[in-house]
């Protein structure tokens, strides 16, 4: 093979600038827990006990305050904007983007912990002098906690910055792009290049976390079927390889139509295993304890958000365990969930986005945990006699042990099995996916030996970190990698308010005043006015001039009707002139003029394809009035357009004070 052969099937669209540092930090880490497997164990509980014990509040503030965010949004006036161009119609029906928002909220996650959180909470409950009539309500509550509009709000704050920067303002669908209103091109840049570093780890480690998962729970399930004879670490190599070697085939051969229908056959799959369980399990039970905990959950939501166990020191180590791991898992999968909502959302109004993404996936989640969580409770307290509770420490085992208590065990089981290893599959395969954009500033298509090389890294590190340490070395990974990237997530959270402004305040820009009078007999000398940009000496000689003449007509004009006025001149702290009518009864009407300073942005001054610009300052003349109305531009008014408009806001003046209603508005500056 020579070189030029070589080259070709080894050329990359990697961003050296992300890959490199990503790469770097991902290769070490792995190599680190590979070798010195022991070493690694210990340094990563380390870590873990310096973010439980000094940082478990941030994760909640941060959580907190992406719920709030989107709430707000929803409800404000930034709702009715759109995720693209305002004339812009969604991609896809409501029903099947429902559906695919439904999708979303599935995963090797629901199967791993459908049964095993609430049976957790139940057997070890946060609070230990819980009452016994009141464990398997308290463990509802929270699995919903760990599942409901939290996670969601997560994924919703990386999707919707996503879907706005890219669909409304053409920028690319990547997590750099949300930084734009604060670092304008520089996203493109070693600050954009910063983000997607920590993207990129974030969502890394968080893919890795899940995969272990999968892989402990395959390795349980085939051990329940007689497959394999044990749940080893040599068994868990296997399951690894081969089910790799299957996703990476599928990222590699564009047989991308074949795993959505493979999805979308699982989700099927997925439901149908709930509904056995619904209808053969304890019916009753189930809807009358999901009515109830719906109602639960909402009565506590608020304490459960900001709750940090500060004063329960009891329970703050279970708050650690369960609670802050699940927040840093959440904001781990954010850029790879983010993605995928933001994708199927151009066209949707952000108060639609934000209502569906939080409350249709949630649903779906809490009617999941309810079926399996509250069969399992049940089954325990009825049936088994305690025997679940036993398992609940190895949640690993946990799911097959409880399908032993219904009929048909060895089908309902390999359903199990296949349904885990296809989401096993379509997440490694999605997550290769989003890797690679991330890695290559958004590239939709990726060399073929890209997509190997990351099914072998997360092979690699997903192994290494089970060896070293199971899935508490895979969760404490999580839980460092994630605390920078919440912050990077705290930060779009402010771009996007502030791009949102922006944005409502374009829409609501309305024209200048004085050109509403313009005609079309003078449009050269109007297009001339345009394209200039006035320097503080313009804008005083038209203040000396144009508007001193105006004032000086008006006030003999009005001393003929009796009435007097004075005319004002400031130099200090701006040059300024007003006339002014004082009244004893009422506030003085006052029409003044100053010479106001306004920033050119950057980007018009290096647009070749506009009157040239010799400042980053412009001045323009700006009214303002004796009761502190925000005032407007007035440099293309004549000297009777400047009279008409003074006459304009006298007679308002006037009306206004003949209104009684308006007395404390109109009562004497004091």
């Amino acid at each position: 093979m020579n070189k030029s052969t070589i080259s070709s099937v080894f050329k990359t669209n990697f961003t050296k600038s992300v890959a490199l540092p990503s790469l770097t930090i991902i290769i070490a880490i792995s190599l680190f827990c590979v070798f010195f497997s022991k070493d690694a164990e210990q340094a990563l509980n380390f870590a873990k006990d310096i973010i439980f014990k000094n940082l478990s509040w941030l994760y909640v503030l941060l959580v907190t305050i992406f719920v709030l965010f989107l709430v707000t949004l929803a409800i404000s006036k930034f709702g009715k904007i759109k995720l693209g161009a305002d004339d812009s119609e969604p991609e896809y029906s409501f029903f099947s983007w429902v559906a695919m928002l439904f999708a979303a909220g599935m995963g090797i996650g629901l199967m791993y912990f459908g049964v095993g959180e609430t049976m957790a909470h139940y057997a070890t409950p946060a609070n230990a002098n819980l009452a016994e009539n009141l464990r398997a309500k308290e463990a509802q509550l929270y699995t919903f906690f760990h599942w409901g509009f939290h996670a969601w709000s997560i994924y919703g704050v990386v999707g919707l910055s996503l879907a706005y920067f890219t669909y409304r303002h053409n920028l690319p669908l990547a997590i750099r792009s949300g930084f734009y209103p604060i670092l304008k091109n520089r996203i493109h840049g070693k600050l954009g290049n910063i983000v997607d570093v920590f993207g990129l780890c974030s969502t890394f480690f968080g893919i890795a976390t899940t995969l272990g998962f999968g892989v402990v729970q395959l390795c349980a399930g085939l051990v329940s079927l007689h497959v394999i004879p044990e749940s080893s670490f040599n068994y868990q190599v296997i399951i690894v390889l081969v089910v790799m070697i299957i996703a990476v085939s599928s990222a590699i051969s564009g047989l991308g139509k074949g795993v959505k229908k493979l999805s979308e056959l699982n989700i099927i799959m997925a439901v149908l295993l709930m509904l056995f369980i619904l209808v053969f399990g304890p019916t009753i039970y189930i809807l009358s304890t999901f009515t109830e905990g719906l109602g639960h959950y909402i009565s506590h939501f608020i304490s459960l958000t900001f709750n940090t166990y500060a004063y329960e020191k009891g329970s703050q180590e279970w708050f650690s365990n369960w609670t802050i791991l699940y927040w840093a898992w959440w904001i781990s999968w954010a850029p790879y969930v983010g993605l995928f909502i933001a994708k199927i959302s151009k066209g949707r109004t952000i108060r639609e986005f934000i209502l569906a993404v939080l409350f249709i996936p949630a649903f779906f989640n809490f009617l999941w945990m309810t079926v399996f969580g509250s069969s399992a409770v049940w089954i325990d307290e009825h049936i088994a006699h305690g025997a679940l509770s036993e398992f609940a420490k190895n949640p690993d085992t946990l799911l097959f042990n409880f399908l032993t208590y219904f009929p048909f065990t060895t089908f309902v089981n390999i359903l199990s099995i296949l349904i885990i290893c296809v989401f096993f599959i379509t997440s490694a395969d999605s997550g290769i996916f989003i890797m690679n954009g991330i890695a290559s500033k958004g590239a939709v298509n990726s060399p073929k030996w890209q997509s190997v090389f990351w099914g072998v890294l997360l092979s690699l590190l997903s192994l290494s970190l089970l060896h070293s340490g199971g899935l508490a070395s895979l969760q404490t990974m999580t839980l460092i990698t994630a605390l920078p990237f919440g912050i990077i997530m705290l930060l779009l959270c402010y771009n996007l308010w502030k791009a949102l402004v922006v944005d409502s305040e374009y829409s609501a820009k309305k024209y200048s005043h004085g050109s509403l009078n313009w005609n079309n007999t003078n449009w050269k000398e109007h297009l001339e006015k345009i394209l200039t940009f006035s320097e503080k000496k313009d804008v005083h000689k038209f203040i000396d001039t144009t508007v001193k003449k105006a004032f000086n007509e008006l006030k003999i004009e009005l001393a003929n009707n009796n009435v007097e006025a004075n005319i004002n001149l400031f130099s200090t702290p701006k040059l300024a002139i007003e006339l002014e009518i004082k009244h004893d009864e009422l506030r003085s009407f006052k029409y003044g003029v100053m010479a106001e300073p306004l920033t050119i942005s950057e980007t018009l001054i290096n647009e070749k394809n506009t009157a040239d610009i010799d400042s980053e300052t412009s001045f323009h003349p700006f009214t303002y009035f004796g009761d502190h109305r925000k005032g407007y531009d007035i440099q293309y008014l004549s000297k009777d357009g400047i009279i008409s408009d003074v006459l304009r806001e006298y007679e308002r003046f006037l009306n206004l004070s003949s209104e009684g209603d308006h007395d404390l508005i109109m009562k004497p500056n004091s």
